[in-house]
């Protein structure tokens, strides 16, 4: 008996018996594969390899997929600028030296945070970010929330103007608090204690404010003032009608300043030492 195997397209089993009495009887067994075509309608008639056949995705536009990655990216910005925090320029030398805003010099931009102030009011020492009401603007309204955005963005870059209307400075006093200059050092007096206020800024010249009378800060709002003291249009300045009008609403404080972004060589933290308590 002898067996034989062909590769691939066949197979044939051949038995031949010994030889001897009776005829000779062969018995032939052979399987083949199906052809290609069989294989393919096979496949085209199966239910399961049918749907298994995915249509292609077609790949959106460059332009549309630039669209909602736009799109997304001023979401998120209206969003974190709206609740969370939002960058502002300094426009001018109120500040100096703990904020740059001066002419010739790269004015500051300092990241303004909005979370602390849910949970609390401003404190002595804060510097914060806050909307002028209307004897600080001379009237003037503050743009649509579209139009300030915008308009925010812009000046980051330096491709326009900060709106004019938003204002930083430090809390001196809150509300129920008097305030007044000077002592005979030259210090300003909160409950006719002397304030310790090593950020103060006399450009090089005698440590000398500009006096005004005892004011006590209504209810609800903020005494506030300029660390280049006298170089700052602050509470003193908009006393109208009343001296104690020159205190802002704590409902206008935007947020606390808390770090200088830009420029990259000013980078830090911006400090909230409390003058009454002497930085506790």
């Amino acid at each position: 008996m002898s067996h034989r195997v062909n590769d691939d397209s066949s197979s044939t089993w051949e038995t031949t018996p010994p030889t001897g009495d009776g005829p000779e009887r062969t018995t032939r067994f052979s399987t083949s594969k199906p052809s290609s075509s069989s294989r393919s309608s096979s496949r085209e008639d199966d239910p399961v390899a049918r749907f298994s056949k995915k249509k292609a995705k077609k790949k959106q536009p460059f332009w549309k997929e630039l669209l909602v990655i736009f799109s997304v990216a001023l979401l998120l910005t209206v969003v974190i600028q709206t609740f969370v925090a939002r960058v502002f320029v300094i426009p001018s030398a109120s500040m100096e030296t703990t904020l740059h805003g001066c002419t010739g010099c790269v004015n500051d931009k300092v990241l303004v945070e909005k979370i602390t102030y849910l949970f609390r009011d401003p404190q002595p020492g804060d510097v914060i970010v806050f909307r002028g009401p209307p004897n600080w603007t001379g009237g003037k309204e503050p743009p649509n929330f579209m139009v300030g955005t915008l308009q925010d963005l812009g000046s980051m870059v330096n491709l326009s103007e900060p709106s004019g209307t938003d204002f930083i400075k430090r809390v001196i006093a809150v509300g129920g608090q008097t305030v007044e200059c000077c002592d005979d050092q030259g210090r300003v007096l909160v409950d006719g204690k002397p304030l310790d206020e090593p950020y103060l800024n006399f450009g090089g010249g005698p440590r000398q404010q500009d006096s005004f009378e005892k004011v006590t800060v209504p209810a609800g709002k903020l005494w506030v003032m300029g660390d280049n003291r006298n170089n700052s249009s602050d509470s003193r300045k908009h006393g109208d009608p009343t001296p104690a009008d020159g205190a802002i609403p704590i409902s206008n404080v935007v947020g606390k300043a808390r770090v200088i972004v830009i420029p990259v060589g000013r980078w830090g933290s911006i400090s909230d030492y409390n003058p009454q308590t002497g930085g506790k």
